[in-house]
């Protein structure tokens, strides 16, 4: 089957394209040179890449995901709450099916992984000693011109992508130019214009890395004002000076006014696994090397919240927390690092869409950290960070509550304090990641067009659509009969309204891998049509086939079983 498509991660890889056209091609991924092979490259990659994230927006969050009932602005009919979404009915259950898949590749698959789930608010001190109340805070800058607030250092990471857009933008011009016989390390190595801009970018970012080291707020200034970034609303470097902002937002425990409590909502849920590691580790009578897994809200008063769910004030966390003996915690760093890739790889949306990005500024708990980053259609973003936090946060919290949290090591016969290794994944930034690789758009040979979302079978809101031809003749009862006895396996939903092809684009629209179609002919020979929303092609199979062919290729255990 071939057919034209348009998929909104594409559209990012192809940024320097100024007409985004369809590509003719059996495949989604592209790499840098074939992407040279297509006309219209111009210099303009910052402006494409506005435009794109614009699109994306348009076509996913205000009318895709509203209008099939994945996510809803909170609050929609006062005006909605600015960055806090709800998750609808299709949506809930794509996130529900990630949050599954996440939890058991963790407890499941690792013997020596727990889990547990602590309680949003916490004894207020737990905060002082994570160092939340002091550190926990954001660069910020303002446009006096536009009177719009951004992070300072984001500011400098979209200047330093400026860069890498203008170096990738002459490797695609020349492996189109050369065709086969390009060689790209070559060409980057002594190209003069690769060379320059590379040489600017090296400088920036290590300038950017010790003004962010340093906690130097007038460097980050000052490193604005020299690379002459505008502000993207009045296009004006009219900046105000750099200042911290801490992102917790707090309330009050307690009947009266007097008596009342200062406490925080929790900005992780890293703190409610430290503070609870030595009762899971009696109780459990665990071993280190250890872990414990979460997955809980959290909550930061992000003053610069935007591109929809990916930074919300109320946002949903899964991490995992592993204990290991001191000494030994970069060598578990290095492989909890290729165990996370390996999870995010596994859901097939190409390898080319994920990379590690390296922390220029180490959080004050950290001696490594690294993020796996996925390409969004508005470049590549942090889905999931790796750090090791060594043993800084339960040092502080035996110092604070003044409570002995050591760990007794009966193979060395000694008490030590673990170290750290930490794995934090948004769920919503997952679920974001997840919608834009698998929204797609086809025009199809026959002329007709259709949405399809092209999601991992295992995490599809829906697995199997039972449509009946027409509503009379006994078809419709034959249906239920089938949803009746599949619904105990997988997710099921009858639909019967409209044609059958509009029935078709619905399930598509919402990423249902498989649709079965009850005939006439079905009430004679037990047998179904049942489509492929990939594919599109359809086969005669028998109803008490179903479970056997549907059951596997949607369940979780086959992601699961990929990764061992």
């Amino acid at each position: 089957m071939n057919t034209m498509k348009t998929n909104l991660t594409l559209l990012f890889l192809l940024v320097m394209m100024i007409s985004c056209q369809p590509k003719k091609s059996d495949s989604i991924e592209m790499s840098v040179a074939e992407a040279a092979k297509i006309d219209n490259i111009e210099d303009c990659a910052a402006d494409t890449v506005k435009a794109t994230a614009i699109f994306w927006i348009d076509k996913v969050e205000t009318k895709h995901c509203k209008e099939y009932g994945f996510v809803f602005p909170s609050s929609d009919i006062y005006d909605g709450l600015g960055a806090v979404y709800d998750y609808g009915q299709m949506g809930v259950e794509l996130k529900n099916n990630i949050k599954k898949y996440w939890w058991d590749s963790m407890v499941l698959l690792h013997e020596n992984i727990v889990g547990i789930d602590s309680a949003i608010f916490m004894h207020p001190t737990i905060w002082k000693a994570s160092g939340h109340v002091d550190a926990f805070n954001d660069p910020l800058i303002d446009n006096k011109d536009s009177k719009k607030r951004y992070r300072a250092d984001v500011l400098i990471e979209d200047q330093l992508a400026k860069y890498d857009d203008k170096i990738n933008k002459e490797v695609a011009k020349a492996a189109k130019r050369f065709g086969e016989t390009f060689d790209e390390a070559q060409f980057r190595s002594t190209n003069g214009r690769v060379l320059e801009h590379q040489t600017k970018r090296d400088a920036l970012h290590t300038r950017f890395a010790k003004a962010l080291n340093d906690n130097n707020l007038d460097e980050l200034r000052q490193i604005i004002v020299d690379e002459e970034i505008v502000c993207p609303i009045s296009g004006t470097k009219n900046w105000t000076e750099v200042r911290q902002f801490n992102l917790m937002f707090s309330t009050e425990m307690g009947s009266t006014s007097d008596g009342a409590m200062k406490i925080y909502l929790r900005p992780e849920t890293a703190q409610g696994i430290f503070v609870n590691y030595l009762n899971v580790q009696k109780t459990g009578r665990m071993k280190v090397p250890f872990g414990i897994a979460q997955i809980g809200k959290a909550f930061r008063n992000e003053i610069v919240a935007r591109q929809f769910i990916f930074r919300m004030r109320e946002f949903e966390q899964m991490e995992m927390q592993f204990f290991v003996k001191p000494g030994t915690e970069l060598d578990w760093f290095k492989k909890w690092k290729e165990i996370r890739l390996k999870w995010h790889k596994a859901l097939g949306f190409g390898d080319a869409s994920y990379r590690y990005h390296d922390h220029d500024k180490l959080a004050h708990y950290a001696n490594a950290a690294t993020d796996i980053e996925f390409l969004m259609p508005f470049g590549f973003k942090e889905v999931e960070g790796i750090h090791s936090r060594t043993n800084f946060d339960l040092s502080q919290h035996e110092k604070f509550s003044g409570k002995s949290i050591k760990y007794f090591d009966p193979e060395l016969n000694e008490s030590y304090t673990p170290y750290v290794i930490e794995t934090s994944i948004g769920v919503d930034r997952m679920f974001l990641s997840i919608m834009s690789a698998a929204y797609c758009e086809e025009q199809l040979e026959n002329g007709e067009s259709r949405v399809v979302l092209k999601l991992p079978a295992a995490l599809a809101p829906v697995k199997l659509a039972v449509m009946p031809l027409v509503k009379k003749d006994g078809l419709p009862e034959k249906a239920r009969e089938i949803i009746d006895a599949l619904k105990f396996h997988f997710h099921c939903q009858y639909d019967e309204k409209d044609s059958i092809g509009k029935r078709y684009r619905r399930q598509d629209a919402i990423g249902t891998p498989f649709c079965v179609t009850v005939d006439h002919q079905t009430l004679e020979d037990n047998c179904v049509t049942l489509r492929n929303r990939d594919t599109m092609q359809q086969e005669r199979v028998a109803i008490s086939e179903l479970n056997n062919i549907i059951a596997d290729r949607v369940s979780i255990t086959s992601l699961l079983k990929t990764l061992q």
